[in-house]
This record gives C-alpha cells, sequence and structure tokens, in this order.
C-alpha cells in the first residue's frame, strides 16, 4: 500500500513547542534523510498517521510525504503513543531510496485448516508471527501467507520451506526458524494466582519498526 502525508518543517523545539503544536491538533516528527546523517524537524497530523499505521500494511506503508512541495518516499521509523489515551505524541520516519534493498519485518498470515487439526485431533502452534524479507521499497508485501492445509500432527514449516513462487523479496529470517507446526492437545494446567504488584506510573509507549536500510545499518 502506498499512502501520502502532509508535513510542514518546524523551527521551535522543546516540550513547550511540542505541547503547542499538540494542541493545534498536529504532532512533533523528525524527518531522516536517506543520503547522509541528516534530521529535519517536521510537524504532521496525527490522525491522517494513525490512518495508515492502522492499515494493513502498517508500519510498512510506504508513504509520500509531501515537503517544501516535494514527494519525498518515506517509511515509519518508529512513533510514540500516549499510554493512557493511545494518542500519537511523536513520529520518526526515514527516507527511502526506491532502487536500494532494505530488510523489514513482515506478518505472516496462515492459510488453510491443517490435515493434522482435522484428522488427528491436533493443534496449530503459531511460533513466528513475523520474519525478516529483503526487498526494494516499492515491493513490500503487506504479509506473507504460509499454507497449512497438508500439515499433519508433528510437521511444520520452517523459513526455509516458504513457497516464494514469483515473489520480489526473499527471507532473511533464519532458515530453521519455527513459523508454525501441528502439536498434539495437551491438558491445561490450572495457572498458579499471580500475586499483586503495584502498578508502576504510565510511560510513553515507543513503537520502533524492525529494520532500517541495511546500509544505514552499517553506517551504525
Amino acid at each position: 500500500m502506498n499512502a501520502t502525508l502532509q508535513a510542514d518543517k518546524r523551527d521551535g523545539r522543546g516540550k513547550n513547542e511540542a505541547r503547542r503544536l499538540r494542541a493545534s491538533g498536529r504532532i512533533p516528527a523528525v524527518l531522516y534523510g536517506a543520503e547522509k546523517n541528516t534530521a529535519v524537524e517536521i510537524a504532521v497530523d496525527p490522525k491522517a498517521l494513525l490512518r495508515i499505521l492502522h492499515s494493513e500494511s502498517g508500519v510498512n506503508t510506504l508513504i509520500g510525504l509531501q515537503l517544501d512541495g516535494a514527494d519525498t518516499q518515506v517509511l515509519v521509523k518508529e512513533y510514540q503513543l500516549d499510554p493512557i489515551g493511545h494518542k500519537l505524541l511523536h513520529a520518526d520516519f526515514y527516507q527511502v531510496a526506491m532502487d536500494r534493498m532494505l530488510t523489514v519485518t513482515v506478518p505472516v498470515v496462515l492459510k488453510g485448516e491443517a490435515r493434522g487439526v482435522k484428522q488427528q485431533g491436533g493443534i496449530v502452534d503459531f511460533v513466528s508471527r513475523e520474519i525478516e524479507i529483503e526487498c526494494l521499497p516499492g515491493d513490500i508485501p503487506e504479509h506473507v501467507d504460509v499454507d497449512v492445509s497438508e500439515l499433519m500432527l508433528n510437521q511444520g514449516l520452517r523459513v526455509r520451506d516458504l513457497q516464494l513462487g514469483g515473489a520480489r523479496w526473499k527471507p532473511v529470517s533464519e532458515p530453521d526458524t519455527m513459523i508454525v507446526h501441528v502439536v498434539a492437545l495437551k491438558a491445561e494446567e490450572a495457572p498458579a494466582a499471580a500475586e499483586a504488584a503495584p502498578a508502576a506510573p504510565a510511560e510513553p509507549e515507543v513503537i520502533k519498526k524492525g529494520k532500517t536500510e541495511k546500509e544505514e545499518e552499517k553506517e551504525k
């Protein structure tokens, strides 16, 4: 999925400026460049950004950031949520080069009903709900489909078993990483009552994106 987002440069920094922006219906954000170690202070509409984050592709949505009359292709690097109201407080974006491979984390979606469940009474154990892949920015899939229809009891699928077909991406997670397997149903033990712990003060929740560009990682 592709999306667009309007951004404006901002001069002020600090808590007072952030509060002023939020009161006006905007939030502070930072745009990191693809070629150089640069950062631009910007402001964006949190409602528009939330719609993007809540889409099926989520943080992997390629965004056309409209800034100073130019359309810059970016991905969300991380964002910060208020722990109580779950409102966006801050966001970081990084510019991507459309001709450079990058590594991202994408969700796994299971398809079909396993034969080991229907015929042998097993249950599906969904072990890895995300995997890392490498692709061009324009080829980031919303999710990776895994067909479990033929799995019998005690059989599973690992990253190396993925059927790529004509996919424009390749997995970079460890080949032996278990994605899903069918296991025997076990009697559940009654969970022990947990002792009540004093509630900790709520802190802003920072949501990080799985990976940035490989070149950016090497620079670090």
